[in-house]
C-alpha cells in the first residue's frame, strides 16, 4: 500500500508551529515526528490517521520552552525569589484491611465510609504530553493523576460542644446535597469522618473549567484526570480554617489515594490554583483554597509556590487581590508566573500582549483537538 503523507493544510500547519520552537534539536523532532509517513494506516487504518493527526496538533500547540524545573529559580518582577516546592517524600505504605458496604478501613488508620455513596460516569481521559516532554503521543488514562482540593463553603456551626446537634444536621443536609449532584470524591466533614461520594473509578462533577501540568503531561478539564477531596469548612477572613480531626483524617486519606495511585506531589492542588474562566480568561473562577491551605501539615510540600498552568501554558490573566501576600497562597505562584511570562515574550521578540494573545489561540486551538479527540476512545 502506499504510505500516505500528511495533506497540504497539515503542512502547512506544522510548518507555522515549528517556526515557533526556538530550540532546534526540539524543533527537529517535532517535525521528524510531525511529517512522518503513516505506515500506520495499513493496518489501523482511520483511527490511526485521525490520532495521529490530533497528537500532532496537540504536541505543536504545546511545543513551548519548559517552565522553571525543580533546579531553577524564579524570580519574580519585584524581586522576591520564589523557590519551587521542595519534593515530598513518598507516601508510606498503606492497604486496605477491611471493606464491606457499609465502610472501608485502611492500614493507616483509615476509615471511609460508604452510607453515601453513588456512582458516576466511568473515568477516562487523553493524556497530553506537557511542554516539558516535549511532542508525542496521547495516551488513554483511566486512573486518577491528582487530587484537587475544595472547601463546600456551606454554613457549619461552631466547632463547640454545645454545637454538636447543630453540626451533625448541617453535616447530613450537605452530604444529601452533593450526594445528590456527585459534587466531590470524598468529603471530609468537622468531626474527621470521611465519607465516599463518588467512586474514585468515575468521574465528579468538581473541578469544571480548569487545567494544570506536571513535568509529563497536561491535564484540562480536571473533573476528568483528578480527584475531588473537600473539607466541610466556610472561608472567612481569608482562611477556611479546619478543625484537628480534619486535619488528621486528611493527611491519612491523602497518604492512601497517593499510595493508591501513584499520585505525584505536585499535583495535589487547591480549588482555585486550577479553576479558570475561558469567558473572561482568568483563572481562580472558584476562589476556594486561593491561600491558606496547610499543604504542610497534610504531608505535602507548599504546591502553592507552583505556576499555575493556565496563566504560563496558555497566558490566562488574574485579578489583582489574588496577588495580596497576606500568607501563603497562590500569589507566590502568580508571581513566578508573571515573571515567565516577561521572559518568554522577551525572548521571543515581543510584548506582553502579544506573547499573551499566541498563548490565547494555543489554549483554544488544544482545546478545540481535544473535543474532537473526545468523541474517539479506545476499544
Amino acid at each position: 500500500m502506499k504510505r500516505r503523507w500528511p495533506d497540504e493544510g497539515t503542512l502547512r500547519f506544522v510548518e507555522w508551529h515549528a517556526r515557533l520552537i526556538p530550540d532546534p534539536v526540539c524543533r527537529l523532532r517535532y517535525l521528524r515526528q510531525a511529517l512522518e509517513p503513516d505506515s500506520a494506516a495499513r493496518t489501523r487504518p482511520w483511527r490511526a490517521r485521525a490520532w495521529k493527526r490530533v497528537a500532532v496538533l496537540i504536541g505543536s500547540l504545546l511545543a513551548l520552552p519548559a517552565p522553571p524545573s525543580a533546579h531553577r529559580e524564579a524570580v519574580p518582577a519585584g524581586g522576591v525569589s520564589v523557590r519551587p516546592a521542595q519534593p515530598a517524600p513518598a507516601p508510606p505504605p498503606v492497604w486496605l484491611v477491611e471493606r464491606n458496604e457499609d465502610f472501608e478501613l485502611y492500614s493507616n488508620g483509615l476509615r471511609v465510609e460508604n452510607l453515601f455513596s453513588v456512582p458516576g460516569q466511568p473515568r477516562g481521559y487523553w493524556l497530553v504530553p506537557s511542554r516539558a516532554a516535549g511532542p508525542g503521543p496521547l495516551r488513554w488514562a483511566t486512573e486518577p493523576a491528582g487530587i484537587v482540593f475544595h472547601s463546600t463553603e456551606s454554613h457549619v456551626a461552631e466547632f463547640e460542644p454545645e454545637k454538636t446537634a447543630a453540626l451533625r444536621r448541617a453535616g447530613l443536609s450537605l452530604l444529601e446535597y452533593v450526594r445528590r449532584h456527585r459534587s466531590y470524591h470524598f468529603l471530609v466533614d468537622p468531626f474527621g469522618r470521611v465519607h465516599r461520594i463518588v467512586s474514585e473509578s468515575h468521574v465528579a462533577h468538581h473541578a469544571g473549567w480548569s487545567a494544570w501540568s506536571d513535568d509529563n503531561w497536561l491535564y484540562l478539564g480536571l473533573n476528568d484526570s483528578f480527584l475531588g477531596v473537600a473539607f466541610e469548612t466556610r472561608t472567612q477572613n481569608g482562611v477556611a480554617p479546619l478543625t484537628p480531626a480534619q486535619v488528621h483524617a486528611g493527611r491519612i486519606l491523602i497518604e492512601m489515594l497517593r499510595a493508591r495511585f501513584r499520585i505525584p506531589p505536585e499535583n495535589c492542588v487547591t480549588h482555585a490554583q486550577v479553576s479558570l474562566n475561558p469567558r473572561n480568561r482568568k483563572i481562580s473562577y472558584h476562589t476556594d483554597w486561593a491561600s491558606g491551605f496547610p499543604f504542610g501539615e497534610l504531608g505535602l510540600p507548599d504546591n502553592y509556590t507552583r505556576p499555575p498552568a493556565a496563566v504560563v501554558l496558555f497566558g490566562f490573566d488574574y485579578d489583582e487581590p489574588l496577588r495580596e501576600p497576606r500568607q501563603p497562597g497562590l500569589w507566590q505562584g502568580l508571581e513566578a508566573a508573571g515573571q515567565i511570562l516577561i521572559q518568554e515574550a522577551a525572548g521571543r521578540g515581543m510584548t506582553l500582549r502579544q506573547y499573551r494573545a499566541l498563548l490565547s489561540r494555543r489554549y483554544r486551538e488544544t482545546l478545540a483537538a481535544l473535543e474532537r479527540g473526545a468523541k474517539e476512545k479506545p476499544l
